[in-house]
């Protein structure tokens, strides 16, 4: 595999970047300097909220690219790139579907934080991972804060309980498995593919000069823009499926296996 014409890197975190434990290794740390000194621009794009990534990625937060909130969402340091958001009147039409569902915890999630009801504190525990700012209101249709998304989270399983009753919003929307426990519904031009195409234009990079890494059916629009795209171990199959390449697992530090190789070449 000639890495050699790589430009751009672009990961997912959950499940890809982040270990089991929501973690980041100090071996991408070190690869991630070692690359940005040849010339590579590293995008970390994810279903989380940009305030959660830059938590997770405070280290070098000021030297990358951020597509969150499954691309509705695009920052460069102070600068907002892009924003995608929900329509009023379907974020509340998306609220009232969400509360019909049995086991479901929707999420509201603005451009600087997230609301959430304060009815269930193990969900407000699960949040924590994945949100840094949120308020919790008694009402998510009272909110006026446009909505990038809304997040809904099954503490069983997701792709079984709360995608198959959003499914037919799928015609003008994206609902989005964006993990084992969460479904996200945004803008139809909300997420991470048509986000990194318009990155990769303003970088002028092509195909055959991006590498990126998921492991979720949220990943699958961005895999499918670049020719080195490679699936986690531990990928949905639909990820394994569709991606060019696949790598070890994200307990086997599967991204930086593949960044090394990239190192050696470059």
């Amino acid at each position: 595999m000639d890495l050699r014409d790589i430009r751009m890197v672009v990961t997912d975190m959950d499940g890809t970047l982040l270990n089991p434990e929501h973690q980041v290794s100090d071996r991408f740390f070190e690869l991630f300097h070692h690359l940005q000194g040849k010339g590579i621009r590293f995008v970390a794009a994810s279903g989380r909220q940009y305030h959660s990534m830059v938590d997770k990625l405070e280290r070098i937060a000021g030297d990358i690219l951020f597509i969150a909130e499954n691309g509705a969402l695009v920052r460069d340091g102070d600068k907002t790139l892009l924003s995608t958001p929900l329509p009023a009147d379907r974020q509340r039409e998306i609220l009232g579907r969400a509360g019909r569902i049995d086991g479901a915890h929707p999420v509201l999630c603005a451009a600087g934080k997230a609301y959430v009801r304060g009815h269930s504190g193990e969900f407000l525990r699960v949040l924590a991972e994945y949100y840094a700012e949120y308020s919790v209101v008694d009402e998510l249709e009272a909110v006026d804060d446009p909505a990038m998304k809304v997040a809904i989270y099954h503490f069983e399983n997701s792709e079984k309980y709360i995608y198959p009753p959003l499914q037919d919003l799928e015609s003008d929307l994206q609902v989005k498995v964006s993990g084992s426990n969460w479904v996200d519904v945004s803008h139809p031009n909300a997420h991470k593919g048509y986000a990194l195409s318009q990155v990769m234009r303003d970088a002028g990079v092509h195909a055959g000069q991006v590498m990126v890494f998921g492991d979720y059916n949220n990943d699958l629009e961005m895999l499918e823009l670049s020719d080195f795209s490679f699936a986690m171990a531990n990928a949905h199959p639909n990820v394994l499926k569709r991606a060019r390449y696949r790598t070890l697992s994200n307990s086997e530090q599967g991204v930086e296996h593949v960044l090394e190789q990239l190192a050696e070449q470059l």
